[in-house]
């Protein structure tokens, strides 16, 4: 059992590091204060795009991967 979810952590974590790596940066600097208005208008359509995907599934995977820290903790 614990050899298993050893594995499967081990996998989350990879993908974590993956989800993590694929997703753009959100920093813009000088200009991304300046302009942040009309990014902001711009923005309404943002939680269909793959980077709003990508974030909400990378904090997902996350939380399974602390989980399945703890249970490990707990088994040994």
């Amino acid at each position: 059992m614990v050899l298993f979810i050893t594995i499967l952590q081990l996998l989350f974590g990879l993908v974590v590091i993956l989800a993590v790596l694929f997703q753009s940066g959100k920093s813009a600097g000088l200009s991304g204060a300046i302009g942040g208005v009309a990014d902001t208008f711009m923005a309404k359509g943002k939680a269909k795009t793959f980077d709003a995907k990508l974030a909400k599934a990378t904090k997902w995977i996350g939380a399974v991967f602390i989980l399945l820290t703890l249970l490990l903790n707990i088994l040994h």
